[in-house]
């Protein structure tokens, strides 16, 4: 039982990471419609260039709002060079456009920082989490940041201007453009957003996995796994599905014969088509209709 227990407290800790990254994923889509590719590649960036002030001697949380501002404003810029002029591009330019930008980012971090690994600083600690032996501080913290980070994000679509305006945008487009929101800047808006949340994710999984231009490849697929779980629709169903796919990677690992750290990966995959197949809107996950 405290062999299960233990699994199970270590899956949600790493399924905070990967509701993270579901939640950047979830952003995107549901600005653009289509799943950003170089996600990983964007929060691996944003975590070196925290790295990069820590080393300089700015103190960890002061790194970590500066590097939430510019990966918000990195994001803005992408999306406005790169795929707004792509908007009525057919979806095939896009992911040769998601492609490119992975391609961009890995090479350039690789270039300016090289591929050895480093060490990223805890904010907080490793040491046990209240005496316990079953989660370390740092898991704590993760879990903590991740539950945080999802009540802003529903206050914010829920009791704000610009978040309703981004929800509508989202929802109801052409509805949304004759009432006067601006959809081209609220797409922006959704890049800003979700390249700030993958930041986070980088940030807090830099401790675990340690610092390197490769660092976020397996953690996407948990994401775009975590995503799909929950519904692409839905970031509250995007933190479900990050915590339960942690919870069964984890008991997987575990518990069925033949599964080590080898074979995770592919579950996650599995699990993608399998859920894919059961129910294409994810747990959470709205139904769109669109007219024809």
């Amino acid at each position: 039982m405290e062999l299960f227990t233990n699994q199970v407290l270590a899956g949600i800790a790493t399924g905070a990471i990967y509701a993270c990254m579901a939640l950047a994923v979830v952003m995107i889509y549901q600005a653009i419609d289509q799943l950003n590719f170089a996600q990983g590649e964007m929060a691996m960036f944003s975590t070196f260039l925290a790295w990069q002030m820590i080393q300089w001697g700015v103190p960890f949380w002061g790194a970590f709002a500066l590097t939430l501002v510019i990966s918000f404003a990195g994001g803005v810029m992408i999306e406005r060079l790169l795929f707004k002029p792509l908007a009525n591009a057919p979806i095939l330019t896009h992911v040769a456009g998601f492609i490119a930008l992975f391609a961009i980012l890995n090479s350039v971090a690789g270039l300016t920082w090289d591929f050895t690994i480093k060490q990223f600083p805890s904010p907080f600690g490793s040491a046990p989490f209240l005496g316990s032996q079953l989660i370390s501080t740092h898991q704590a913290g993760m879990i903590a940041v991740t539950l945080v980070l999802l009540l802003a994000l529903y206050f914010f679509f829920q009791f704000t201007r610009i978040g309703l305006a981004m929800r509508a945008a989202a929802a109801q487009p052409e509805s949304a453009r004759l009432v006067g929101i601006n959809t081209s800047w609220m797409v922006a808006l959704g890049w800003g957003m979700a390249s700030a949340i993958g930041a986070i994710a980088g940030m807090m999984i830099a401790p675990v996995v340690f610092l390197e231009p490769n660092m976020m490849g397996g953690v996407l697929i948990y994401g775009f796994a975590a995503a799909v779980l929950g519904g692409l629709t839905s970031p509250f169903g995007a933190v479900i599905g990050g915590f339960l796919v942690g919870i069964f990677e984890n008991l997987a690992g575990t518990y069925i014969p033949g599964v080590g750290n080898e074979l995770k990966l592919p579950i996650a995959l599995a699990l993608i088509i399998t859920v894919l197949v059961v129910k294409p809107n994810g747990l959470f996950g709205r139904s769109v209709v669109k007219r024809v």
